[in-house]
């Protein structure tokens, strides 16, 4: 039986990999493959299928669909933000000779882009079965990767990876299928409980550490303002600081919302001056190692996600 092999690639340019060089990395593996091509080919039939993607989420989406049947890879490792994952030639090899790729497009991670170019097999943009999209990132970037953040949308994601393993693997496809419509079953009723425990609160917006709320916000007749823009590690001037600080206290803001795997030291400050407390608001980019050994999973961290807001916004 063939087995899959799943890896998620994250949505982010690196500076130290900039289009050019990783295009030509990828190409010398290509090459390096290709020389090798004619006595790995048995070996790469008992190794299965191979399907490469992003981050946690991508991750999670890959599992269930799958089963458990087969191997998921996250290039992003536990712990780690996303923005600030390293491509090593392990993982453009990896990217190059999958059967799959699964990643977020639209710019965000044009280095990734440009490598999937160069990949043999299939490649899914998450992006590309989102619709609509929410407003642009007040950074002036061009998309917030973060969809995942809307059960109902992350659930096309799921769905479209099924589709996507089901032309890799047809002789499976009625089990894609079975799995991604029971975790799309489970979704609908997380996105009931956001609806529902959202429906009446004081306060309607949510003052973050980074703009990776917004289909959150689109979902729920929230409004996101951002600290700072798609990255986490881009530091608002002090006019900018001071101008939210004002905000918070004109609107009655309770709580400044900080996430677990980028500095909060900014947020913290925002909240300090302001007179306010801080939360901690997971964006799902991925979860640290003691998380992941305690069982959480997409589903529990949302879970604790509602309730989190609820408590900031004063819900009823």
């Amino acid at each position: 039986m063939l087995r899959a092999r799943i890896v998620l690639i994250p949505s982010k340019e690196d500076p130290l990999l900039s289009k050019h060089r990783l295009g030509r990395a990828a190409l010398v593996v290509v090459s390096a493959l290709g020389a090798a091509a004619c006595t790995s080919a048995d070996a790469t039939d008992d190794q299965g299928v191979s399907i490469v993607a992003s981050a946690f989420p991508l991750a999670e989406a890959a599992e269930r669909v799958t089963g458990g049947a087969a191997r998921v890879e996250n290039l992003t490792p536990p712990g780690l933000e996303p923005h600030d994952l390293e491509l090593s030639p392990d993982d453009l090899e990896a990217l190059v000779t999958a059967d799959l790729v699964v990643y977020v497009g639209g710019g965000f991670q044009p280095a990734v882009e440009d490598a999937v170019e160069q990949a043999e097999g299939r490649a899914l943009d998450a992006l590309s079965v989102i619709e609509p999209s929410p407003p642009a990132p007040p950074d002036g970037g061009t998309v917030d990767p973060h969809v995942w953040l809307d059960p109902e949308r992350y659930a096309r994601i799921v769905e479209a990876v099924a589709r996507a393993m089901s032309e890799v693997e047809p002789q499976r496809r009625d089990t894609f299928h079975a799995n991604a419509e029971a975790f799309a079953a489970e979704l609908e009723v997380l996105d009931r409980a956001f609806e529902e425990g959202l429906a009446t609160c004081d306060r309607r917006t949510l003052v973050v550490n980074h703009a990776a709320f917004g289909f959150l916000a689109d979902a729920y007749d929230l409004e996101q303002i951002a600290i700072s823009g798609v990255s986490p590690e881009a530091e608002p001037d002090p006019a900018r600081l001071a101008e939210l600080r004002a905000l918070v206290q004109e609107e009655g803001i309770t709580t400044v919302f900080t996430e677990e795997l980028a500095s909060p030291e900014v947020a913290e400050a925002l909240a300090q001056e302001a007179g306010v407390a801080t939360a901690v608001l997971n964006p799902l980019e991925g979860l640290t190692q003691e998380q992941l050994d305690a069982g959480a999973d997409y589903l529990s961290v949302m879970r604790e996600n509602l309730e989190t807001l609820r408590t900031a916004l004063d819900c009823a």
